[in-house]
């Protein structure tokens, strides 16, 4: 009898979101062609998971402004997640409208998200979120007993001063 070989899975790599350039007018920024000066999709993961403190800017449900806090959070599969009490403002903005924008700390490097935040319940993406949290931050948002929440990005924007206007790019998701 022939022995056959066990299959393997394959495990295909992820598409990546392709960049472009931002609509800027009169910033200088010039199409991307060739594709030449563009940030790869990698340098957004790497900047968020480097990041310790972030902003959300959520609308405010009552008074239609912006509102804008720091919060902590991880960067996993491609999207954002983080805690907030659910009496807070943010989770009450966010409850009558998920709109939301993400920005890293760092002007210099820049990382803004658009999205739509929604609460996250998969127990096993959780448990993941749990455990790259608690690395980051020492600390398990699960243990607080509040919302855990999911921006998964429309449109990401990447800009590095120093090679500003070549380095904008933005991805659409």
């Amino acid at each position: 009898m022939t022995k056959r070989p066990a299959k393997r899975s394959v495990k295909t790599a992820k598409s990546q979101p392709k960049a472009d350039r931002p609509f800027a007018p009169g910033y200088g920024i010039v199409g991307a062609e060739n594709g030449k000066g563009l940030l790869p999709w990698a340098w957004v993961a790497k900047k968020m998971n480097r990041c310790r403190t972030f902003w959300l800017a959520t609308i405010h449900a009552a008074q239609r402004r912006p509102h804008v806090m720091p919060v902590w959070g991880v960067w996993l599969d491609d999207a954002f997640f983080f805690s907030t009490g659910h009496k807070s403002r943010k989770c009450q903005n966010l409850s009558a409208n998920p709109t939301c924008t993400i920005t890293n700390d760092n002007g210099e490097e820049a990382v803004i998200i658009e999205g739509m935040a929604t609460q996250a319940e998969d127990p096993a993406v959780l448990d993941r979120v749990g455990i790259v949290y608690k690395k980051k931050y020492k600390m398990d948002p699960r243990s607080m007993k509040e919302p855990i929440f999911v921006v998964r990005p429309k449109t990401v924007f990447g800009f590095v001063e120093k090679s500003f206007p070549k380095s904008a790019t933005r991805w659409k998701l």
